[in-house]
């Protein structure tokens, strides 16, 4: 069993979480020691572990005891010397090989089942991670609101003393007036949404399920993930593969197999020893010695079954590798057309819509533009804010997969890059 948690924790090693938060590393310890999944699933290996010792013992001996007796008017024993009554012990004797054969299979089948703790604890982090970020998003995107909020109090401002002096239409202040409304129904909604992922977050960590959470860093400022190479990416997920684990460890648990039913063709065998008491006649002993006879044809026909089985988890291995190898070179891609994505936000169209609100807001000031030139650049701040907040979120979902050597498709986690973060 302890062997089995060693490979299991092996296989959940994983490189670092760009998202650097003691909190967070606290919340995936709390959710792998108090997850009802990871204890099942722990508990069914350690059922398994227990398999090897019950197959590879010797079958339990029979014990029988009888009489025997020449009439059917009277118990004849002491009188007759063929009457007797008998005590006898009969030992089955697997055929040389068999038991550690057994053994060897039940143990592969144990050490297959061991990777499944591996596939569970990964999961539950990604889990509890992408939650995190889920959570982090949505509180970016409350910031964002705030913001945004800030912004159009100041463009309604400005729209009043405007309007004050008959500069511009009343249509103008009620459409400032119109915008702060619908921002402060989308604050309702992400409230209501951070409430949901808070108690999401908990429920994995085990804790009341609207308990606050508190974060170090805001999503705008975590840490992206590194870029790994093509080969890179794809050498680290076939090493850490709980799946492609699984896979192999079965294959060789159905060789294990094989070997068994290449020895199941070969008899067992089974010794008694009987004593038969006569009473005031000396009793007698007897021994035997049995053995089955395959007169029969299943044992080929088993052989054969095993050894087409085995070459079905050896075609099972291969296919896995093949999924792991090709989302990992998807997962490499999308990241690094995320990041490329962000360092385009980073570097020019956050400075430049922030930059484009603030002239359009001077040259109506003026009234060298319409307001509708204002709501035009404000809703493309809304649209470029929201985009680098999504943006850094796609970044670690994609993280977060390869971390936990997702089997599940990458090509969902680099669409729709720089849409809108407001609801």
């Amino acid at each position: 069993m302890r062997r089995l948690l060693a490979l299991a924790l092996a296989l959940a090693a994983c490189p670092a979480a760009a998202l650097d938060d003691p909190a967070l590393a606290t919340a995936v310890r709390e959710a792998l020691d108090r997850s009802p999944e990871v204890a099942r699933i722990r508990a069914e290996v350690a059922a398994e572990s227990q398999r090897a010792p019950q197959v590879g013992a010797f079958p339990d001996p029979t014990l029988t005891l009888g009489i025997q007796n020449d009439s059917f008017n009277q118990i004849n024993i002491g009188v007759m010397e063929t009457s007797f009554w008998q005590v006898m012990v009969t030992q089955p004797i697997p055929w040389p090989g068999k038991r550690d054969a057994r053994a060897a299979a039940a143990q592969a089948q144990a050490t297959a089942a061991g990777a499944r703790l591996g596939r569970a604890q990964l999961d539950v982090e990604a889990a509890v991670t992408s939650a995190w970020v889920e959570l982090l998003l949505v509180r970016g995107q409350l910031t964002l609101l705030g913001k945004l909020e800030a912004l159009w109090r100041e463009a309604e401002a400005l729209v009043r003393a405007r309007y004050g002096i008959g500069a511009v239409p009343q249509s103008d202040l009620v459409r400032a007036q119109l915008e702060l409304t619908r921002l402060a129904t989308q604050r309702l909604g992400l409230e209501a949404s951070a409430r949901a992922r808070t108690q999401e977050l908990n429920r994995w960590r085990g804790h009341p399920l609207d308990e606050p959470v508190e974060m170090a860093r805001p999503l705008a400022e975590a840490d992206l993930p590194d870029l790994p190479t093509p080969e890179r990416a794809v050498a680290d997920a076939e090493e850490r593969s709980p799946d492609l684990a699984a896979a192999r460890l079965a294959e060789a648990a159905a060789g294990r197999r094989v070997e068994v039913a290449q020895r199941d063709r070969y008899p067992d065998l089974a010794v008694g020893a009987a004593v038969m008491f006569r009473g005031s006649l000396d009793p007698m002993w007897a021994a035997t010695v049995s053995v089955g006879l395959p007169v029969f044809s299943k044992r080929g026909a088993a052989v054969t079954e095993t050894t087409e089985r085995r070459k079905a988890e050896s075609e099972g291995v291969e296919a896995v590798a093949r999924v792991v190898r090709l989302r990992a070179a998807e997962r490499q891609t999308a990241l690094s057309s995320v990041l490329a994505t962000l360092k385009l936000y980073r570097e020019g169209l956050l400075v430049q819509s922030d930059a484009a609100v603030r002239a359009t807001m001077a040259q109506y000031r003026v009234g060298k533009v319409p307001f509708a030139s204002v709501l035009e650049s404000v809703r493309g701040l809304v649209a470029d804010e929201g985009g680098f907040l999504d943006t850094q979120a796609q970044a670690q979902r994609v993280a977060i997969a390869a971390r936990a050597v997702s089997l599940d498709p990458a090509g969902g986690l680099a669409a729709g890059l720089g849409g809108g973060g407001i609801p």
